[in-house]
């Protein structure tokens, strides 16, 4: 195998390419320790040697590091290292080293989206981000079923009270604006009809 083209990333790193394809980034003080260079020869032991001792290592901690700052799925981290050049049977091993330690998690991630963030989104709303995110219908499915119903009429008039909203005197643009609001937040227009106008009548 040869070194084809080794091109910077910025003043620290270089992008190594063997045999035309691209192989791994490495930091300039790497790539002088292995003496990694065009046109230059790499053995099989030298090129697994970097992969195991310096990329997979780079990427596991990269992981540990992004865990440390706030709970996230397999799918976010596989953007991450993604975006971060790593090769993908790299950022496979890495995943599953923090999987192997239960770092990562996406059932309790889930569970724990849908209790924080329960009492202010809908469902559909819960869903729709936990689906960003990667996590998979069974995963959030789960989720729901272990934690409490969401009662999507009480959020409504939790919006009502927060919101201020006057649903007495209020005129037609400002019906719209507040639906709109709520909509947008996955709450079903029939949910706020049917909440604005119980509310009203209870003011009457």
């Amino acid at each position: 195998m040869y070194i084809t083209l080794v091109e910077p990333v910025n003043s620290k790193k270089q992008r190594v390419y063997i045999d035309h394809e691209f192989a791994f980034i490495l930091y300039n003080r790497e790539l002088a320790l292995y003496h990694i260079r065009e046109g230059a020869e790499i053995s099989e032991e030298q090129y697994s040697k970097i992969l195991e001792e310096i990329v997979l290592r780079r990427a596991k901690l990269r992981c540990l590091n992004l865990l440390k700052t706030m709970d996230r799925t397999e799918f976010e981290l596989r953007q991450k290292l993604s975006q971060g050049e790593y090769p993908a049977d790299i950022i496979e091993q890495a995943i599953s080293y923090v999987k192997g330690y239960h770092y990562v998690d996406d059932e309790r991630y889930a569970r724990q989206y849908v209790e924080c963030f329960s009492e202010k989104k809908s469902r559909h709303q819960l869903e729709q981000e936990l689906r960003k995110r990667g996590v998979s219908r069974a995963n959030t499915e789960k989720a729901f079923e272990e934690i409490a119903p969401i009662d999507e009429c009480r959020q409504i008039r939790k919006w009502i009270e927060k919101k201020r909203f006057d649903v007495r005197n209020a005129d037609q643009k400002e019906y719209q604006k507040f639906y709109a609001f709520l909509m947008r937040r996955g709450f079903s227009f029939e949910s706020i009809r049917r909440v604005c106008e119980e509310e009203k009548n209870q003011v009457e």
